[in-house]
């Protein structure tokens, strides 16, 4: 058996590794399969998507899994069962960056099952997947029959030393001021998301020019690959059934009274059942017995009856939903110390969107464990964000986060990571929970600046606050006519062409989040995007400062404290004990949570407690186990033995000294019998340390000198 292997090879310059796009060998049942191979690294790619679509549907049901084989690296994984379980965090986010650059390039009336899946079978420890993942996805699907307007590709694009650099190193990434995951097809950007460190709107549209030549380049090799494989006719599919006699009806019917609605500037639920009314009273001439098709296409024909409606509003007029213009913000309501016993709260309402964020100082003992196969290590900085059914008022079960729930959350930790002290500034570990109570239109921008703002109540030292907003875009291919909008609603995401998070401090841009529905941006267009959004995002600090300006000076009296301390790499197994017993027992009487760890040779130690006297009491069981013993000191020592030439006294933890039976006293001691018990303190005072580390100590020399007898005073009487 011969395997008929394709290849291509794309060259990437800069010292990398060539990347390798092969199909034809493994996976030859899916109806698109590609290894792609860099170095070490090789990631299996394959679709699979249905021949036909299920009844009345009426959008695409793409799944994206990408999963790491712990093999890949190396590594067993952890937990009871040792094999992968459900997605980590990580691979959820990589999942999310490829559906969210393929998506759009479905046609819009394909509507069948389709799964992609991408796995890492090996992997190359300075070679990062994720910025793979989506061409080798893309190239899955153009080896296919699978209608697709791609291909796409997507990578990581950063600014090192001052020079852009795409799909740099993991340990390079170290000193990035910034990273951004971008994916395109050969003409549109698609998708961008990432972090920076205060940069300029101009930096960050130059960077993603860059990643773009990069992105061609590689969807040229896939269309390579592709007329290897020999040019397959994509697939027929007619998934949405049409009528235009209902579709002129139903324009006919509720354009009009959906246009006067949505220039009402009502609110968002009182809009919805406005709709929903124009739709009944219209169905309700079509009668009863309709066929499954009608059933279908009346619900689809005013749904787009709507998204005309809106875009017309916002594009004739310059109204949009809730009467405001396309730059203004909604009315910002803040307020910190809002949860009393919390160590740190916010409420961040903007229009009908609020999130109550609370903040919480941990010790190094509640870090996360990251344990991935290509990632593992430990955490100190977590956010998590949750959105309950009742923040749109609807009844829906609590399964626990989403993949959404995961993206957000990351899009606002990210964010906020970029003012966070650092090193001996922020010894504790950070949780910051967002919980949603309202949502009209991007909570995860209301994460940010609530995060922000409960960091500042906590006493962390931020570096500066940040805020963020959500900008949408609307656009007429037809006119040539478009809209950017200010802080978007959740029916103009819905309805529109972009949804663009932008978050950032006074000085520039730290985190974003792109995704267009649509083929074409205009460079111009993003940089007026741009330009807007910090308009607004400097109109939301301004907002916020009313509230708070600056981190709280001190934590709140009953947060937890931290002491951080440095001691000699030779006294960590002193402070730790045999079997961990000296620190165990240090941590149950002082009530006080010790860590220790050794950092570049020394050790750093953490104590942590809630109440001053712990934290006093185990610093100084700690100084005196790594304090050294200095000649012509004075110490309280405590008797551990006592021999027949005199005892030893313990003056530090664990430092014992020879007490001679000669130094205990002036007058001569014939036995050590009844002078001492163990258990005595007796206060001694250092004379030696010999060449061994033997401390020779004395107490007669603290006591007073007795005066010689004088031998004339003896003498008898003649």
């Amino acid at each position: 058996m011969i395997y008929n292997e394709k290849k291509v090879t794309i060259e990437m310059g800069g010292g990398q590794a060539p990347i390798e796009l092969s199909t034809g060998k493994l996976a030859k049942q899916a109806d698109g399969s590609v290894v792609l191979k860099q170095g070490a690294t090789m990631l299996l790619a394959t679709v699979v998507s249905s021949k036909e679509a299920k009844a009345g549907v009426d959008f695409l049901p793409l799944s994206v899994d990408y999963q790491e084989k712990y093999a890949a690296t190396g590594r067993i994984p952890g937990g009871f069962l040792r094999r992968e379980a459900r997605l980590s965090d990580y691979e959820v986010l990589i999942s999310r960056l490829i559906d969210r650059a393929l998506r759009p390039l479905f046609p819009e009336t394909y509507h069948a099952d389709t799964q992609v899946m991408v796995s890492l079978i090996s992997a190359d420890k300075d070679i990062m997947p994720d910025a793979l993942a989506g061409l080798a996805a893309s190239a899955a699907i153009a080896v296919s029959d699978i209608p697709f307007n791609g291909p796409i590709s997507e990578v990581r694009v950063a600014k090192i030393d001052g020079q852009l650099v795409i799909n740099p190193t993991m340990s390079a990434l170290a000193n990035a001021s910034l990273e951004f995951i971008v994916a395109g097809s050969a003409q549109d950007i698609v998708m961008v998301e990432g972090e920076a460190k205060e940069i300029s709107e101009n930096e960050m549209v130059e960077a993603i020019a860059f990643a773009h030549e990069a992105i061609k380049k590689q969807v040229a090799a896939q269309l390579e690959l592709a007329s290897l494989v020999g040019a397959q006719t994509k697939r027929e599919f007619n998934h949405e059934p049409e009528n235009q006699e209902l579709k002129d009806a139903v324009y006919a019917a509720t354009y009009d009274k959906v246009y006067a609605v949505a220039k009402s500037g009502s609110s968002k639920h009182e809009r919805t059942e406005k709709f929903a009314e124009i739709g009944e009273e219209f169905f309700a001439t079509l009668g009863e017995d309709l066929d499954d098709d009608t059933e279908f296409l009346k619900k689809k024909y005013f749904h787009d009856v709507q998204y005309d409606a809106v875009r017309n509003l916002v594009l004739n007029e310059g109204i949009r939903l809730d009467g405001r213009d396309v730059r203004t913000v909604r009315p910002i309501l803040t307020e910190v110390d809002f949860l009393p016993a919390a160590h740190g709260s916010a409420v961040f309402t903007r229009g009908e969107t609020q999130s109550l964020t609370s903040v919480t100082l941990g010790a190094k003992d509640d870090e996360q464990m990251i344990d991935g196969a290509f990632i593992h290590g430990y955490n100190k900085f977590l956010l998590h964000y949750n959105f309950p059914g009742f923040s749109t008022g609807e009844v829906r079960p609590n399964r626990g986060p989403g993949r959404r729930e995961v993206g957000h959350g990351n899009l606002a930790m990210r964010s906020l990571k970029q003012v966070l002290p650092s090193g001996e500034d922020n010894p504790y570990t950070i949780r910051v929970v967002s919980d949603i109570l309202e949502s009209n239109g991007s909570s995860s921008m209301a994460t940010v600046c609530a995060g922000t703002l409960a960091l500042m109540d906590a006493g962390v030292k931020i570096s500066a606050p940040v805020s963020g907003i959500a900008m949408g875009l609307i656009t007429d291919e037809k006119t040539g006519k478009y809209a950017i909008l200010s802080d978007i609603l959740g029916d103009e995401d819905h309805l529109g062409d972009m949804d663009f998070k932008v978050t950032g401090t006074e000085k520039g841009i730290v985190g974003c989040q792109m995704d267009l529905k649509i083929n074409g941006l205009k460079w111009e267009v993003l940089t007026q995007a741009l330009d807007q959004a910090k308009e607004a995002r400097l109109h939301i600090l301004g907002e916020m400062a009313k509230t708070i300006t600056a981190p709280r000076e001190d934590y709140k009296p009953h947060a937890p404290r931290i002491i951080q301390m440095t001691i000699d790499k030779e006294f960590i197994g002193a402070v730790i004990g045999p079997g961990g017993k000296i620190i165990q027992e240090m941590q149950r009487e002082t009530g006080a949570t010790i860590s220790i760890e050794e950092v570049d040779n020394q050790g750093i130690v953490q104590i942590f407690a809630d109440n001053k006297d712990s934290i006093d009491a185990a610093t100084a069981r700690i100084k005196a186990i790594v304090a050294r013993p200095e000649i012509g000191e004075i110490y309280e020592g405590k008797v551990r033995s006592i021999m027949p030439f005199g005892a030893f006294v313990e003056i530090m933890p664990g430092k014992d000294g020879l007490l001679h039976i000669s130094e205990i006293d002036w007058k001569r001691l014939e036995t050590m019998d009844g002078v001492f018990k163990e258990g005595d303190i007796v206060t001694v005072k250092l004379l030696d340390i010999d060449k061994q580390g033997k401390m020779k100590l004395s107490r007669k020399a603290l006591l007073p000198r007795p005066p010689k007898e004088n031998p004339k005073e003896n003498k008898p009487e003649a």
